[in-house]
């Protein structure tokens, strides 16, 4: 029961890596806040949890939404007590080249990925500073935090900027026993990327199957698509690590995809 007692804050809960994290956190004893635009795919999540046993809240949330977001962090720590844990792993994508993307999109993907983390991150330090128990912030970043690819120009800029922001609130948070790291999977078999797959091809002029073989899976060392459990196994491992020893750190989960 390594997460025993603690609060965890995990956006995007409701499906794909957002959902296996709050249901590892949960089995670690962890009283888990699934945190989701859907409002209810959220409550069905954490009505799901509390009938296997565990103990979670469902709450709504567009995490590009400043009023939104400070509603949603203060409900779950008046519903629980506190907050110990921050997982801010929201996200959408869209699949264009930079000459063919409209402004709006553009800042869509930013507000939702960039502006998201930080105002999910700025709630949830009030509330970890304010009671002294400290805590972890951990953002879902990607490959793409550390390499580019054809058609995500702001894709991968947010998730480059998400090390950067982790950075600091590793140095700012760390006299308040607050760490902040970045878990960056390679392609995971999600809803998300799914989407991808025809797009891509589409776009690119080639086989779903060759989007999959010589795109998405070309860099890994065999050929295998990153698992949910692979990702919220290192959740796991950064939510409950003991001390600022391991804080302001990006691991990667690719595959080999991006070796370091």
């Amino acid at each position: 029961m390594k997460l025993k007692d603690k609060v965890a804050f995990v956006t995007g809960a409701a499906s794909g890596i957002g959902r296996k994290i709050a249901e590892t956190f949960a089995r670690e004893g962890a009283r888990v806040v699934i945190a989701d635009l859907n409002q209810e795919a959220a409550l069905e999540t954490a009505a799901q949890l509390c009938a296997a046993g565990h103990d979670a809240l469902g709450v709504a949330v567009d995490v590009s939404s400043e009023a939104q977001v400070d509603a949603a962090v203060g409900r779950a720590v008046a519903h629980f007590g506190g907050l110990d844990v921050l997982v801010s792993n929201a996200g959408i994508q869209i699949v264009k080249p930079v000459d063919a993307f409209g402004f709006d999109e553009w800042k869509r993907m930013l507000s939702i990925h960039l502006d998201g983390a930080f105002l999910t991150t700025r709630a949830a330090l009030r509330h970890m500073y304010a009671s002294g128990r400290g805590g972890s912030v951990i953002y879902m970043g990607s490959v793409h935090s550390k390499e580019a690819s054809l058609l995500k120009a702001p894709y991968v800029t947010a998730k480059h900027g998400l090390i950067g922001l982790a950075k600091v609130v590793a140095k700012e948070g760390a006299p308040h026993g607050v760490r902040a790291n970045v878990i960056c999977p390679g392609f995971v078999r999600t809803p998300l990327v799914d989407k991808q797959i025809p797009e891509q091809a589409r776009t690119l002029g080639i086989s779903e199957d060759d989007v999959v073989r010589k795109v998405m899976l070309k860099e890994t060392v065999d050929g295998e698509f990153t698992t949910l459990e692979d990702v919220a196994e290192v959740a796991l491992m950064f939510a409950a690590f003991p001390s600022n020893a391991l804080t302001g750190q990006s691991m990667v989960v690719s595959h080999g995809w991006f070796m370091q």
